[in-house]
């Protein structure tokens, strides 16, 4: 079989097992997880080459040659492992494991789900200390409908960067593409915000983060469109907000996955909000949406994220089967 119909079919596997089994807790009360070691590796770079001392030049320049070191490595490493694992009886089913552990449908479903119960049955106080786990932002000043625009939003934001990049990336480059966008994504997170320390050694790993999800973050709105479309939502509306508001959105791609979201469900996203002692004016998205927000939006919107979800990987089936039969 072709790369492409090999990686696809084990894209698919990867992706249904993710969605029953989630992250093997046991496992990782014992072992780093993966993301955990780049993010250590990420911090002792930012520890012994971040000096403040350093110009604004230099610290990017340090930054840049920091991501590309790493970037190049996890490369080199995917490349390693596939190639060993190739050559090991069985050795698919490892890959599958890998792609599985790199994948987060499951865990992102689940801690959105949390955050409907905890209103439901605890209400506000309860769902604000439930979506602290998932969002930023300061969720002290949330009311019942901001808790639940928090939740939707880092739904359908993770959906793309969680679930259809990394799959995306494996789908095109194996393991090697996986763990490179892993290393961006967590790079971006941990030192790609704009603060005095971080605006220039994080510059590269955060515009890394922006290249790789590019791509992703539009596949995912049309998969949330296609989504709405079989679960007799709003698929026009989920597209046509796409692409009137995510450019408004602050980040050159989460706003895609949330606008066709926010259409779909004709509900509102974004608008001001605080991070910290940082208060952002942030664009509404569907401003003619419905701000109130229910429980029952919440568990809708989780619904539909599955069902895109369950496209995602019909697709990968697809162009497997495609590209074996086409070989």
């Amino acid at each position: 079989m072709t790369f492409f119909a090999i990686h696809a079919l084990l894209l698919a596997a990867a992706l249904a097992l993710d969605r029953v089994a989630g992250e093997p807790g046991w496992l990782w009360s014992r072992l780093p997880h993966p993301v955990v070691l780049m993010g250590r590796l990420i911090g002792w770079g930012d520890r012994s080459l971040n000096d403040p001392d350093r110009t604004f030049r230099q610290r990017k320049l340090r930054g840049t040659a920091m991501m590309g070191v790493l970037a190049i490595g996890f490369a080199v490493l995917g490349s390693g492992i596939s190639l060993g694992l190739h050559h090991l009886p069985g050795g698919f089913v490892v890959e599958i494991l890998i792609a599985a552990i790199l994948l987060a449908q499951k865990s992102l479903v689940d801690h959105t789900s949390d955050v409907a119960e905890a209103l439901e049955n605890g209400g506000i106080e309860a769902g604000r200390e439930t979506v602290a786990r998932i969002v930023g932002r300061d969720v002290s000043v949330l009311d019942e409908d901001g808790v639940g625009r928090a939740a939707m939003e880092s739904l359908a934001e993770n959906f793309s960067d969680a679930v259809v990049a990394p799959a995306f990336w494996f789908l095109l480059a194996g393991l090697p593409g996986l763990l490179v966008f892993k290393l961006a994504s967590t790079a971006d997170s941990m030192i790609g915000h704009r603060s005095p320390r971080h605006e220039a050694f994080g510059w590269a790993g955060a515009r890394l983060d922006d290249v790789l999800n590019f791509v992703p973050a539009r596949l995912a709105a049309l998969l949330i469109a296609g989504a709405a479309a079989l679960l007799r939502a709003e698929p026009g509306k989920a597209l046509r907000v796409a692409f009137s508001d995510a450019p408004k959105h602050r980040s050159p791609n989460a706003g895609w996955p949330e606008a066709a979201l926010a259409g779909a469900l004709r509900l509102a996203f974004g608008g001001p909000r605080r991070y910290g002692d940082e208060m952002v004016d942030g664009a509404w998205l569907n401003r003619g949406g419905r701000r109130l927000v229910e429980v029952a939006d919440i568990r809708r919107a989780v619904h539909l994220i599955d069902t895109a979800w369950g496209l995602l990987m019909g697709l990968a089936i697809l162009i497997g089967m495609a590209a074996r039969f086409l070989h």
